[in-house]
């Protein structure tokens, strides 16, 4: 009996352990992190028939279609505390909708809305605003499954300027974000053999009113505008079996084209890759590949003194005329070796070494699900990345099943979300908007439980990036330069008893600056909401929130919100 258990422990790990491996071949193209923000693919790989028929089973007994539409006004006033600055009034009128569904072959969480704020102050005009987050997945045939998802919301614009919290009126470092993706991807066990492929197109567009108010000498980044990326990806390997270890061969490909300064990112991988069990619990990892990337870009329009021209909002004008230089270029063998450690279904740690970009890189994740409520998610991660890549794969790497999250006062998307399936967070993506391709590394962690009657969530992490520029270019500059971005966010929300509901949440953010001259940028924010619901489908809502932000020695503000509303939910 203990041989016989020993060895289902042995078979599951490999069986989950080249599940894993597969998930490398989409792992090499990104930086930022999945869902436990790690090294771990956006999509879904080849992973045993079992595992699958246990997921499509508990879609069949938890089946859920949950479609709310709404209509809303509320009355928002806002001021800063500190400067004597002005008392701002507005009142918004928003429609939108959530929505929640999971069925036999779908799965799809979302909110859209959109608002338009009446402004009664002279320094605070009408303005329309369009907000949400969508993550959905349809499985269309046996192993295929079609995935999408799509994101717009406000965030700085330039990582060295005023991060306010609330992006309210014609606020200057006020950065509107499109981006979506979609595309489809196969998993399935054929012949013996586990073959997985995938295919996913991605477009991020950013838009600009006002260009950040920078401390004295401070050179403004360039600023992101828009990029469409492909990326395509394919595996087949074998379990132990025949062999006392598994393996695996993939090979991928992918490219962004950007606007700005006509940049481009092209690369190519092939790999091979080895599970070795060497216990119930333990496995040995292994890998080596041959990967070849570039990355290049125009220069930008210069003046008389050799000063690169900006737009009104702020961007480098390019210089069609000028050939595409390298500000990355590698080619060569690439490696990693590491461990899997599994004792049980709910646990899981995986850690890697290897060599890439001409460098040492670690990655590594750890999960753990102590209960149907609770999740914990770690991860390192270190890759090359861009605003548009990192976009995309960040949202391919949400969960398809979570609450979103709203900040009460703007109406925008908070930067993590939280669910059964675990949570996610965009904040190393949305702290810069800068147009810059870069290297990434950093360290992101998620919780998300349910105890108590309370429901919460917390998102943490660090995000190193490298600038990446042509040396010969006239912003050649930029070449090197490291920001560092330290992030907290926290949730919680309880239903106090039938018809009432209280939620608070909170964020404190550190911006490193790495340009020379250039001040950190400091912020924090709280905020609480109570929702009572009157009749059917009428809600009224009561919130306040304290915002601060600090540009070290130059700028710093400390605004105070309140908002009362109503919402009818049809």
């Amino acid at each position: 009996m203990r041989t016989t258990t020993t060895m289902r422990h042995i078979s599951t790990l490999a069986a989950l352990l080249l599940a894993g491996t597969a998930t490398g071949a989409h792992a090499q193209f990104s930086g930022d992190p999945g869902p436990a923000g790690g090294d771990k693919p956006s999509t879904r790989a080849p992973a045993s028939e079992g595992r699958a028929a246990k997921r499509a089973e508990g879609r069949r007994t938890q089946r859920t279609v949950d479609v709310s539409p709404y209509l809303e006004i509320d009355q928002v006033l806002t001021a800063d505390l500190k400067n004597g600055g002005d008392v701002l009034t507005y009142t918004n009128l928003a429609v939108g909708v959530d929505a929640a569904i999971v069925t036999n072959r779908a799965e799809l969480a979302g909110s859209v809305r959109y608002e338009h704020r009446i402004g009664w102050n002279d320094d605070l005009g009408d303005s329309d605003v369009v907000s949400g987050l969508l993550r959905g997945r349809i499985e269309a045939a046996r192993g295929l499954n079609l995935e999408g998802g799509a994101l717009a919301t406000r965030t700085r614009a330039d990582g060295q300027g005023a991060a306010s919290g609330l992006f309210i009126g014609d606020a200057s470092n006020v950065a509107d974000i499109y981006s979506l993706y979609a595309g489809p991807t196969f998993a399935r066990r054929i012949g013996g053999l586990d073959v997985g492929a995938g295919y996913r197109f991605g477009y991020t567009k950013v838009e600009v009113d006002e260009p950040a108010i920078l401390s004295p000498g401070t050179q403004p980044q360039d600023i992101f505008d828009s990029s469409t990326n492909h990326v395509a990806w394919a595996s087949v390997g074998a379990r132990p079996g025949d062999l006392p270890f598994g393996w695996q061969v993939s090979g991928g490909y992918e490219r962004e084209d950007a606007s700005q300064l006509d940049q481009r990112y092209e690369g190519k991988f092939v790999r091979a890759d080895v599970t070795m069990p060497i216990g119930p619990t333990v496995a040995l990892l292994g890998g080596v590949g041959y990967e070849d990337i570039e990355i290049g870009q125009r220069n930008p329009v210069v003046d008389a003194n050799g000063v690169p021209v900006r737009d009104s909002n702020g961007r480098f004008i390019t210089d069609k005329s000028t050939p595409r230089q390298l500000s990355f270029d590698t080619d060569g063998l690439i490696w990693d070796a590491g461990v899997m450690w599994q004792p049980s279904r709910r646990t899981s740690l995986t850690a890697k070494v290897g060599r890439r970009y001409g460098d040492t890189i670690y990655t590594g994740s750890f999960t753990y699900r102590a209960d149907h409520a609770t999740s914990i998610q770690v991860g390192v991660y270190d890759g090359l990345s861009s605003f548009g890549r990192g976009l995309s794969g960040g949202l391919a790497a949400l969960p398809t099943q979570f609450d979103p999250i709203r900040n009460p006062i703007s109406g925008d998307i908070n930067p993590c979300v939280f669910g059964q399936q675990g949570g996610g967070c965009l904040s190393n993506q949305l702290g810069n908007s800068t147009s810059a391709q870069y290297r990434s590394r950093g360290v992101q962690a998620t919780l998300s439980s349910r105890f108590g009657g309370w429901s919460y969530g917390v998102g943490i992490g660090y995000d190193r990036r490298k600038l990446l520029a042509p040396l010969l270019s006239p912003i050649g500059s930029l070449n090197g330069i490291k920001d560092e971005n330290y992030y907290l966010f926290v949730s919680a929300g309880r239903q106090l008893d039938v018809d009432s509901d209280l939620g608070l949440s909170g964020y404190v953010n550190y911006f490193d600056n790495g340009a020379p001259g250039a001040s950190d940028v400091q912020s924090a924010g709280l905020t609480a909401s109570y929702a009572r619901r009157f009749w059917r489908g009428l809600t009224g809502t009561a919130a306040a929130s304290i915002n601060a932000f600090d540009q070290e020695g130059f700028n710093s503000q400390l605004i105070g919100s309140a908002l009362v509303g109503l919402r009818y939910n049809f």
